[in-house]
């Protein structure tokens, strides 16, 4: 299998490059292909242009898309997966991964009536958070990611998706260094069990 991850992390010092490494790991371990947008070391742009904004407000097809976008489109179909690998920022990914939704779920390819978006084998999303999961069931917010993440962003662009929130990963948390080794295990786990 061909996987597509979409990396967002401003900083290699972080347990987020640690989690991506060990997924790596995991995918090599299982023959498993893989391809990687880094979005910080891109310096991908998150900002939606105004010619852009025409496009998608006005379902204009014929209008052009930008380079950059059209390679993150060309890494989607040529992939059968698609991971995200990011950390928790107020309830969602960094700024930057929002602005690829914005620019890269483009009309005409990820929705509209004639996309050109393949349906990918699955889809995972694999997110270190600071607060624990019993936080984000008694808030609701772990449910309301997953909602945006699975339900919203994934849709029916993908066969099966879900949804690993690694937690309780702030350097102040005294679980993190306890929990470190369990948790690098059950992302490289992840990856290696990818087409199942």
């Amino acid at each position: 299998m061909k996987v597509l991850i979409v990396y967002c992390h401003p900083s290699e010092d972080s347990f987020t490059s640690e989690i991506r490494d060990s997924f790596i790991r995991g995918l090599e371990h299982s023959g498993h292909n893989y391809i990687i947008s880094d979005l910080y070391k891109m310096n991908f742009k998150p900002d939606i242009s105004e010619k852009e904004y025409l496009r998608e407000a006005y379902y204009k097809e014929n209008l052009p898309i930008p380079d950059d976008v059209e390679g993150e489109h060309e890494k989607i179909n040529s992939s059968d997966a698609i991971v995200f690998i990011y950390p928790v920022f107020w309830t969602d990914g960094p700024a930057k991964l929002k602005g690829w939704f914005d620019r890269v779920w483009t009309y005409g390819f990820a929705y509209g009536e004639n996309r050109s978006m393949k349906q990918l084998e699955k889809g995972l999303v694999i997110c270190s958070a600071g607060n624990t999961l019993e936080h984000f069931k008694e808030t609701g917010l772990g449910e309301a990611m997953e909602k945006t993440m699975l339900r919203d962003r994934f849709f029916d662009r993908v066969k099966k998706s879900e949804m690993i929130i690694i937690e309780a990963t702030s350097r102040e948390k005294a679980d993190r260094d306890l929990n470190r080794e369990k948790h690098l295990k059950k992302v490289f786990e992840a990856g290696a069990r990818i087409a199942e």
